[in-house]
């Protein structure tokens, strides 16, 4: 089957369906429109054409081929019409104005870098307007592929796929040979997955929207494998194992839109190598963290779409995974490149859920989701752009678990320090009980999540959310009684007569569970954090990455040593003031990044003020969070002129 032949039929035929289904609907009154995604599918099967064919029709500014240049110059005169036509969006004045950029460079006969450059750049700006889905939602299973080409299409394009099947006999055009590489090397998976899907007007192929999306991405691959240059695909298994590609091909979506004469054209041939091999193991692009950028703009757009079509609880929900299972996963590799970037893109994504809460205009919605996308977009530019440095990934590495870390190991110190204080060494295993079975329930929290159950995002937070309040409760309890301590005269018979046998009761399981949480809420999310930072760095960065863990760990267990040493050394009465203060500081402290952790989750709502953001201490410009940290520090305040008086009065 010619190709061109092919792609002219597929496209006619397209456009005139599309074009009369305006007039009924037209008719039919305002509340009744055309599918926009149908109709961009069609704008994008267009700009994919003439990205590929043009070179043909033009060289050197003179027609090579006055046929093919009337018809490039038809294409994207349809393609401005079909843009023109869509659903009104923020960005339809700058794609309008691309269109004609481009009907200008086909008729003046620039040159086909020039045309092609264009026409990318349009595709990809259709794609993220109108929430088009381009690639599949999971990798392709190729094992039923083989079953399924051979039940719904070995009967025309033959068993091999070489478009000599016997119901392929005497059809015009005959069926695809998806054996000549010439020809495949114009298609992209995603035109095949279009074509299975939509059919061909006007030939034998029919589409298959019976089948389902799964299917019908796993039988595009299928095709584009069947005539595969296997060599090639092994030189890209090599090069993508020693890291090379990963800028190229960041998720699934940019190997199922880029063809192999494009990827030439623009990488190299090595580009074309990984793309072979990718293509045969989509699954290699599954890894965690490898496409978090791609996922958080794709969620960003279905978000806008369900707002579009009145579903603001499904937009919330989407819009808080866009952020929790896409952007914080990689956000740790921007804050390696661009500290603020990443500060902006979280502040403007807690303001999108703050109006999707609200029920904002839709255009006001429609515009806030737009500026995230292109801060999306220019961080993802910056992640693709440059591979993390060897320093970047070690500092990352470092900043990560000494940042996750120290909240933990402050309150294991303060409560490590009480027990030596008080004489009880044989309590420590309180202590390290809860330590040491937060990091088996972390450990063991991460692998059902990964492997069975696929943790989602808002999960992990209210996990976190959760345990953070618990903690600062526990926290607040001990800091009392500790408090309640530190008046009293004759410390070591006080210790003798009350404070061990105080310790013998509720107050050890307190604090194991105190250990346990501030342990616990820290592990699985720094987990994940690696597993992004890991992604991103590469096989080459491994070895920075795991020397920025042991140095971290170094540095953890060298701060807490100097402050065992130093609040053992503490006269006893001063140890359990400082002791109740710095309890009550950390659940403050936890208590903001509770609320926050479920409000990024979506079980609070968020009310932004104007006020400075300290993560470090869980200070953020939200009311809520706010107003549950001015509370517990006046119940602090309170309580301990309470405890004081209490003391005061029975000394």
């Amino acid at each position: 089957m010619d190709l061109r032949r092919f792609a002219r039929r597929w496209i006619a035929v397209a456009t005139l369906a599309l074009a009369a289904s305006v007039a009924p609907v037209a008719s039919a009154g305002a509340q009744a429109t055309p599918d926009p995604a149908d109709r961009a599918q069609v704008v994008l099967h267009i700009l994919d054409y003439v990205g590929v064919d043009y070179p043909g029709a033009v060289k050197d500014g003179r027609v090579a081929d006055q046929g093919e240049y009337d018809e490039q110059v038809d294409f994207v005169a349809q393609a401005r019409s079909l843009i023109a036509q869509l659903a009104p969006r923020p960005e339809t004045p700058a794609l309008i104005a691309d269109a004609d950029r481009l009907v200008a460079l086909v008729r003046d006969k620039r040159s086909a870098d020039d045309v092609a450059a264009l026409a990318t750049q349009m595709r990809w700006a259709v794609i993220r307007a109108y929430g088009v889905e381009v690639a599949p939602k999971r990798p392709p299973d190729l094992a039923q592929a083989g079953a399924l080409y051979a039940a719904q299409c070995a009967v025309c394009h033959g068993a091999e796929g070489r478009g000599d099947g016997v119901g392929g006999k005497g059809l015009d055009p005959p069926p695809a040979n998806f054996h000549d590489r010439e020809r495949m090397a114009q298609r992209s998976a995603y035109s095949l997955y279009s074509t299975i899907t939509l059919g061909v007007g006007g030939t034998g192929m029919a589409g298959f929207r019976g089948l389902t999306d799964d299917q019908r991405w796993a039988l595009a691959f299928y095709a584009a494998n069947l005539g595969g240059d296997r060599a090639l695909a092994r030189r890209g298994s090599e090069l993508w194992q020693a890291g090379r590609g990963t800028q190229a091909f960041p998720d699934v979506a940019s190997v199922v839109t880029r063809s192999p004469r494009e990827m030439e054209a623009q990488r190299g041939a090595d580009a074309v190598a990984v793309l072979a091999y990718l293509l045969q193991h989509p699954e290699a692009l599954a890894a965690p963290g490898g496409s978090a950028i791609a996922k958080s703009q794709a969620l960003l757009r279905e978000s806008l779409e369900a707002y579009r079509q009145g579903r603001g609880r499904d937009a919330q929900a989407l819009a808080a995974s866009s952020y929790l299972d896409g952007f914080e996963l990689a956000e740790a590799g921007v804050d390696a490149v661009d500290r603020g970037l990443r500060s902006e893109v979280e502040a403007q994504m807690t303001r999108y859920r703050a109006l999707l809460r609200s029920g904002a205009p839709r255009a006001e919605v429609e515009t806030q989701a737009s500026r995230i996308d292109a801060l999306l977009e220019r961080a993802r530019g910056l992640l693709e752009s440059a591979n993390l440095s060897p320093g970047a990934t070690f500092v990352s590495a470092f900043v990560i678990l000494l940042r996750e870390g120290l909240e933990a190991i402050l309150v294991v110190v303060a409560i490590y320090a009480l027990l030596v204080r008080a004489g009880r060494r044989d309590a420590l295993a309180y202590l390290h009980g809860g330590w040491m079975s937060a990091l088996a329930a972390g450990g063991l929290t991460w692998i059902v999540a990964s492997y069975a159950i696929a943790m989602s995002g808002a999960t992990r937070e209210v996990t976190e959310g959760v345990s953070a309040l618990s903690a600062a409760a526990l926290l607040l309890y001990v800091g009392f009684w500790m408090h309640g301590k530190s008046q009293a005269r004759e410390w070591q018979a006080y210790l003798d007569r009350r404070l061990r046998g105080a310790l013998a009761g509720r107050t050890l399981w307190a604090l194991g569970l105190v250990s346990f949480l501030a342990v616990y809420r820290e592990v699985f999310e720094t987990v994940l954090f690696y597993q992004a930072l890991a992604a991103q760095a590469g096989p080459g960065g491994t070895v920075p990455l795991l020397g920025g863990v042991a140095a971290a760990a170094a540095a953890l267990a060298v701060l807490g040593w100097l402050l065992i040493r130093g609040s053992v050394r503490l006269p006893l009465g001063l140890f359990f003031r400082a002791s109740a203060i710095a309890l009550a500081v950390l659940a403050v402290v936890l208590a903001g990044k509770g609320i926050v952790a479920l409000q990024e989750a979506g079980w609070v709502p968020v009310h932004e003020v104007r006020f400075p953001t300290w993560p470090l201490v869980g200070v953020y410009p939200n009311l809520q969070s706010l107003l549950l940290q001015a509370a517990l520090i006046v119940l602090i305040a309170a309580g301990f002129a309470y405890s004081r008086r209490t003391t005061r009065r029975a000394s």
